[in-house]
């Protein structure tokens, strides 16, 4: 990969990374899913306008919505008001050994022992985890693999669904997930006005952050380098988000750097690499 763009992919890393970071930030000054809904509408007013899509994928995206809008983003801006930055990075990467064991499921994909072992590490790793002190209370902790499940269902949906631009495709999802999450604002958060109008620059910029840098600016950087090069050379950069949250969320929010989270936290990222990265065997001499 050229020098230009593997800067680009490890910009797109730090852009991610931080988010997690900034989430926190926000959340800790507007509800999440009030959060979550103003992010959703921002994404749409930016997306909807120049992306159009045809009648016949509606449905589709509303369906996607749904996973990918309500179930994981919704669910990771409430699990992460509960959890520390780093912790909440390594929860929510479960979402590829759940999407690597759905295709197996439903899609009849073969799984290999390579890919085996990566799910035995990757599970032994929220097992260590949830030895140490950093680990979330029970509830927080099952939302927040439940939004690595939805990450995960909604990656095999894209897979089988219709082509759709990838901008396109976001702006749309962020439409239709808009009333759901509001809703759900309206139902089980309260204050709603009096948090925006007491909210600060970092709780406002927060928003603009996790709407703007990390669902436009990145995502359009990443698909663009999918475009150029093989799937295999871009994916596994993905494995320095929680390593790069972690670091983050220790130097700016002061989180713990415990034994289980490091022993945890690597064996959750080691399995992973096994399940995404592809080893090419060399050509033995002639």
């Amino acid at each position: 990969m050229p020098l230009r763009d593997l800067l680009l992919g490890l910009f797109v890393i730090a852009i991610w990374a931080l988010n997690i970071i900034v989430i926190k930030v926000g959340v800790a000054e507007l509800p999440p899913l009030l959060l979550t809904t103003l992010r959703f509408s921002l994404v749409a007013i930016l997306l909807v306008p120049f992306y159009p899509v045809a009648r016949a994928q509606l449905p589709f995206l509303l369906l996607l919505s749904i996973t990918f809008g309500s179930l994981h983003f919704a669910l990771l801006f409430i699990g992460l008001e509960h959890a520390e930055a780093g912790t909440g990075a390594l929860l929510v990467q479960m979402g590829t050994p759940f999407a690597t064991l759905l295709a197996v499921i439903f899609l009849k994909e073969k799984l290999g022992p390579k890919r085996i072992v990566g799910l035995l590490l990757s599970f032994v790793g929220i097992v260590v985890l949830a030895g140490g002190p950093t680990l979330p209370t029970p509830l927080p902790l099952v939302i927040l693999l439940c939004s690595a499940m939805g990450w995960a269902v909604s990656q095999l949906l894209i897979k089988r669904g219709p082509p759709i631009a990838p901008m396109a495709l976001a702006g749309w999802v962020a439409l239709f997930a808009v009333p759901q999450v509001a809703l759900g604002s309206w139902l089980f958060e309260s204050g709603q006005w009096q948090a925006m109008q007491q909210a600060s620059w970092l709780g406002w910029g927060a928003m603009i952050y996790t709407a703007v840098m990390s669902s436009i600016v990145a995502y359009g950087i990443w698909y663009a380098l999918l475009r150029r090069h093989p799937v295999n050379r871009v994916v596994p950069m993905t494995l320095l988000v929680p390593v790069l949250a972690v670091g983050l969320g220790a130097l700016l929010m002061g989180d713990s750097l415990g034994v289980h989270k490091l022993v945890g936290g690597g064996l959750v990222v080691a399995g992973i690499a096994l399940i995404v990265i592809r080893f090419r065997r060399r050509p033995q001499p002639a």
